[in-house]
Formats: structure tokens, C-alpha cells, sequence
């Protein structure tokens, strides 16, 4: 969706999965407002994507996006034809798509990066109300072709260094990064999270109940009020 005003800058909302991704369009809108050209990606192998879910790390997809967004793109139903100039980028991860958003930092286009009850490490699902072999039993079982992967992409992920921020924090820096995670989460652990923030020195927003956190929770007064303040900062 365009922003309501002219900008080059740009958000890029990496979504939970397994999630039908419809839910998450009232967003656009939101942040569109707020002067964002906002982009709501699959990754690969889910939904309207080719491809094979969880070959590659998602955190690449997003990474992919943002060369198309700064090639130019097409409008399908319409046909016109958009480029942002000098595109500034940003990027609200969520569940699932917080390692795709905290991944995704380390390159450099990337300008900021809010993630919500982000998996840290896949390892530590075990315990949850989703572990790793509960997801690969129940996804082609609930979703079926939405979710293209292999019988067993999902515990492949706990044994794999590949998708897990835990792996990569030597080399990720925390003063691009802010994270919102509730200590009631029952999906997502806390404690990695927490450990996560100490190690890269992200700003970590912890709370005290609220759940696992949805990218709708960015919208909400004063969690939108302290990302855009994280946003405009310099």
C-alpha cells in the first residue's frame, strides 16, 4: 500500500506463520497513514509464493523484497509502474518473522527493526503450547498447500543455526533494534528474548502480561507511539 503522502520511506511487516496472512491487512492502512509505503510479503513456499517453505532462511526473502522494492515494481491489476527513490528501510517482525526482521538487520539498507515476541531460539520451543513436532504434525494437517515444506521443515529449525537470531548475535548490532515481549508469553519463551537484547544491547520493552504479540499490537497507542518515536531518532 502507498503512503497517503509523498515518502521514500518504507515498512516491511514480516507476519507469524503458520497465519492466514488476510488478517493482517487492516495494518496497512494504519501505517500507510503514518507515511510508509508498507509491504506485507509471503515467504517463500506459503500462500500466493513459489518455492519451498523453510529451504532457505525467510530472513533472505525479505532481503529479496527489498531489492525489488529499490528496482521498481508493478501494480498487476493495474499495470502502473512505481519506484521509490533512495528508499529508507524499516522492519515490524512479529512470532515467526521477529528472526526474519532481527536477521535482516545485519545489512546495511536496513535502517531500523521493532520485533514482537520474536523466536530467538528454535531450540527452546520445546514446553510450549507450539513445539517444533506439534507444528510439523499440524500444519499440513490445518493449512494444508498454504504451507509448502517438507513432513519435518519445522523440527529441522530447532537443529539448524540457520533461522535462529541466538546464532547470529555476535554479529548483529542491538542499536537498530527494539524488542516488545510480554513474560506471560506461552508461545514464544521470554528468557532467550531477554538474554538476546543483553548480548546485542537491543532496547527491550518487557511486559508484564499481554501474551504472545501479534504485529497488531504495533498499532496500539503506546506501542506505535514508542516505535515511531525509535523510528525518528537519528
Amino acid at each position: 500500500m502507498p503512503p497517503t503522502r509523498k515518502s521514500n520511506r518504507v515498512l516491511i511487516l514480516c507476519a507469524g506463520a503458520p497465519v492466514y496472512p488476510g488478517r493482517r491487512a487492516d495494518l496497512l492502512p494504519f501505517f500507510a497513514a503514518k507515511g510508509y509505503w508498507v509491504f506485507l510479503p509471503r515467504y517463500r513456499g506459503t500462500w500466493e509464493s513459489g518455492g519451498v517453505f523453510l529451504k532457505k532462511s525467510p530472513h533472505k526473502d525479505i532481503l529479496d523484497v527489498m531489492s525489488g522494492i529499490s528496482r521498481g515494481f508493478v501494480n498487476l491489476e493495474t499495470g502502473k509502474r512505481y519506484r521509490v527513490a533512495r528508499p529508507h528501510f524499516f522492519i515490524i517482525g512479529s512470532s515467526f518473522g521477529g528472526p526474519a526482521a532481527l536477521l535482516a538487520s545485519q545489512d546495511r539498507r536496513v535502517e531500523k527493526v521493532v520485533a514482537l515476541s520474536p523466536v530467538i531460539d528454535w531450540s527452546a520451543q520445546r514446553g510450549t503450547t507450539e513445539p517444533l513436532p506439534q507444528l510439523d504434525r499440524t500444519t499440513p494437517l490445518f493449512w494444508g498447500m498454504a504451507y509448502r515444506g517438507s513432513k519435518d521443515a519445522w523440527r529441522k529449525l530447532g537443529k539448524s543455526a540457520t533461522y535462529s537470531p541466538k546464532h547470529h548475535a555476535g554479529k548483529i548490532s542491538g542499536e537498530k533494534i527494539i524488542v516488545f515481549h510480554a513474560k506471560d508469553d506461552d508461545v514464544v519463551p521470554f528468557a532467550p528474548t531477554r538474554a538476546f537484547a543483553k548480548r546485542t544491547h537491543a532496547a527491550l520493552v518487557p511486559l508484564r502480561t499481554g501474551g504472545h504479540l501479534g504485529l497488531g499490537y504495533a498499532v496500539k497507542p503506546r506501542c506505535w507511539k514508542r516505535i515511531a518515536r525509535f523510528f525518528n531518532a537519528r
